[in-house]
């Protein structure tokens, strides 16, 4: 059994922190039904855009493969009232509704948390926006990049007299992807120690613990991983800056380069491990130096510390000065690629990487779960589902019939596979 094992998760949303949100459900064990357009009526377009995003395997992309694996598709024309009424219905049988739509636009189709709420006081919502369901900026389009920006991630990364530089991965969304999963987490708490899961019935026979809806805006996600750049500003008046490869204020912490070109990174940052550091480069002038025992006299004299360890590794090939400093205990890692990770020993030992098969049997390898749990770990069920495939499994568990779902697929309500 997974942690999340009976847990009804229905995902309304595109591209990644919604998706995202939804798939740590289901690497838990909750059932999760991931609603999709279907496709149009010459057969194009159609399921999440990220289907067709970098590199593709038979007509879909493999990062679709991670973000939508354990999760069960179904193709809803949305703008079709009958498949609103099929939404709806999975939304009130759910324990969590995850959506990423702009504010407004479930309220428009009768799926709003309020909307909800009325009937299944115990449903949770979690809502990832741009900028929140509330203010003056609720409406507008927010994407990742944007919340990076406001948020504080952007203007600090990169080099000082250079512009400012992008993570290389979606990390805005997937933040506030990993608060939605969080703040999920609180409120099932909470609806559980109020009463538990609605039993299905209105008026005074409805028995249900107190659900709520979990507002996540993408930009106060990433504004809250920016440790003490608020009181800084308030109490100092320090504006915190770009400082490329570096951790502000904490010295040393840096990327250095080897004499092969390869880069390592470096955290000697803690008293005594900068003592270790300084004789293991050959340096005891600066390890016994007493206006460099602590963190704040190191700070003012960053330049000096960081080229005295620049040049000691400029005069060594990587493995070398891994090796050096691994034996001084001076924590210090290469920089890897995704091919190191392939080869490497720890990801090996603790099975980050695991081996599946696409639906036409090629493999495919996959992250593994995190975290791991002890008695109840994640898993990958299956790889990302083609587009509608679990449909009519789908409106079969909600009571219709062969010949309704036929009547849904003519009139283009709902999709089927492959059409």
């Amino acid at each position: 059994m997974s942690a999340l094992t009976g847990l009804k998760v229905l995902e309304l949303g595109t591209l990644i922190a919604g998706p995202f949100a939804a798939r740590i459900f289901g690497e838990f064990g909750a059932d999760v039904i991931k609603v999709e357009t279907p496709h149009g009526p010459d057969g194009s377009g159609g399921g999440d855009p990220i289907r067709s995003w970098r590199h593709l395997h038979e007509g879909n992309s493999l990062w679709w493969t991670v973000q939508a694996r354990n999760k069960r598709s179904i193709a809803l024309n949305l703008k079709d009232p009958r498949a609103r009424e099929i939404a709806r219905q999975l939304a009130l049988d759910a324990d969590v509704v995850v959506e990423n739509y702009r504010p407004g636009v479930l309220e428009k189709w009768g799926l709003g948390y309020e909307q909800l709420r009325a009937v299944n006081p115990a449903l949770i919502m979690v809502r990832l926006s741009g900028y929140g369901q509330t203010g003056p900026m609720k409406d507008q389009p927010g994407f990742g990049a944007i919340g990076e920006s406001m948020g504080g991630l952007r203007y600090v990364s990169g080099h000082p007299d250079r512009p400012p530089l992008r993570v290389g991965i979606s990390i805005g969304d997937s933040i506030a992807a990993l608060h939605g999963v969080i703040g999920a987490m609180m409120a099932l708490r909470h609806r559980d120690a109020t009463g538990g899961r609605w039993n299905g019935k209105q008026g005074v026979e409805c028995q249900a613990g107190q659900g709520q809806m979990v507002d996540v805006a993408l930009y106060e996600a990433v504004f809250n991983m920016m440790e003490s750049l608020v009181p800084e500003y308030d109490v100092a008046g320090v504006v915190r800056e770009r400082t490329g490869g570096a951790l502000p204020g904490i010295v040393p912490s840096n990327t250095y380069t080897t004499r092969d070109g390869q880069n390592i990174v470096i955290a000697g940052n803690g008293d005594a491990i900068f003592h270790r550091l300084m004789r293991a480069i050959g340096r005891d002038d600066l390890a016994s130096d007493p206006g460099l025992v602590r963190n704040d006299g190191r700070a003012r004299r960053v330049e000096e510390i960081d080229g005295a360890i620049q040049q000691w590794c400029g005069e060594r090939g990587i493995e070398e000065a891994l090796g050096i400093l691994k034996g001084a205990d001076v924590p210090v890692g290469k920089i890897y690629s995704v091919a190191d990770m392939f080869s490497d020993p720890q990801f090996l030992a603790r099975r980050m990487i695991e081996q599946h098969r696409f639906a036409d049997g090629s493999p495919v390898k996959l992250p593994a779960v995190v975290p791991k749990l002890s008695e109840t770990p994640g898993e990958t069920r299956w790889v990302g589902p083609g587009l509608g495939e679990h449909t009519e499994e789908v409106l079969k568990s909600l009571g219709y019939d062969s010949a309704a779902i036929d009547e849904l697929a003519k009139t283009g309500a709902i999709g089927r596979p492959d059409n």
